[in-house]
């Protein structure tokens, strides 16, 4: 944060200080993308007039007093993508070559021969086309899925997604996928979409992955369809309450891949982390346009200035 320090007057606050930190102040940037603190501690007037968040999801952020106000959302939108779509890849790999359960059995120190899944010609649907999602696409592609999307809009020929369905027909497309992606913003219209009436109509042969937030499923009624065989696993990397509690049983799952909402986090994150910020703090001083300016109301990026 050297050079933000060169920019401006730097004050770093904890949760228990953010409610005396915020009236006055012309920036913040909130690092704690998990935190629910700010939506407490947002004052009725005199608050800063731009947000930044350490994340490319902006949720947290979307409460009342800072979507009806003047303030500027911005996000970190443009790090986590190849990292991410690296590791559903990884994901995909260790499903279909049964990867975490010859982890188990050698840690068993018991032998069992068995055949695996090609990867080449599965059918994978990516739920949401924004960056992360493209680069989701992109990946899997090059390494022999079929790749289809769902977004707000509808498209016959993406370049990263093949044909995209519209929401609206999210049922029809994930009656189709062998491996569903979630990789979609938490809105009022995302939240839940993943409940048993979208489990039962995958492929009972179909695994779930979910980069994307936890509130994106119900977990109780994946659990149940987890147990019931409705679908074949689910690898999830975010969860509704985090860290996951001890108590889940999607711990204890055989067919689940649990991780601690790591699946963009490699060596070196944290650094761009800051450089995006100090890169739109440098046009914040110079009077410049912000990057990564979120529509409040949709809770993504838009255009791009």
């Amino acid at each position: 944060m050297a050079h933000a320090e060169r920019l401006a007057h730097v004050r770093y606050v904890g949760e228990k200080e953010l409610a005396g930190a915020l009236p006055g102040a012309d920036a913040l940037f909130v690092w704690d993308f998990l935190s629910g603190a700010l939506a407490d501690a947002w004052p009725a007037e005199n608050g800063p007039g731009w947000v930044h968040i350490a994340s490319a999801g902006v949720d947290r952020l979307l409460f009342p007093g800072l979507v009806e106000g003047d303030t500027v959302v911005t996000n970190s939108r443009g790090i986590f993508d190849e990292p991410i779509a690296e590791y559903v890849l990884g994901l995909v790999l260790a499903f279909a070559k049964d990867l975490h359960t010859t982890v188990r059995l050698q840690a068993e120190r018991r032998w069992r021969h068995r055949e695996t899944e090609p990867i080449t010609g599965a059918r994978a649907l990516v739920v949401g086309t924004g960056p992360i999602g493209r680069a989701i696409g992109r990946r899997l592609g090059a390494a022999g899925l079929a790749v289809t999307g769902a977004g707000r809009t509808a498209r016959d020929a993406d370049p990263d997604l093949g044909v995209v369905h519209p929401m609206e027909r999210l049922d029809e497309a994930l009656s189709e996928a062998d491996y569903v992606v979630l990789a979609a913003p938490l809105t009022p219209q995302t939240r839940g979409m993943i409940d048993a009436a979208a489990l039962d109509r995958m492929r009972p042969t179909a695994r779930l992955v979910n980069v994307g937030r936890g509130g994106l499923v119900a977990e109780p009624d994946l659990v149940k369809a987890l147990r019931a065989g409705r679908i074949a696993g689910a690898a999830l990397d975010v969860f509704e309450d985090e860290p996951l509690p001890p108590s889940s049983p999607l711990w204890d799952l055989p067919n689940v891949i649990v991780s601690p909402h790591m699946s963009g986090d490699v060596a070196g994150w944290r650094d761009e982390l800051v450089r995006v910020f100090t890169g739109n703090l440098d046009r914040f001083v110079s009077g410049r346009p912000l990057r990564n300016i979120v529509d409040k109301r949709l809770g993504y990026v838009g255009s791009q200035p």
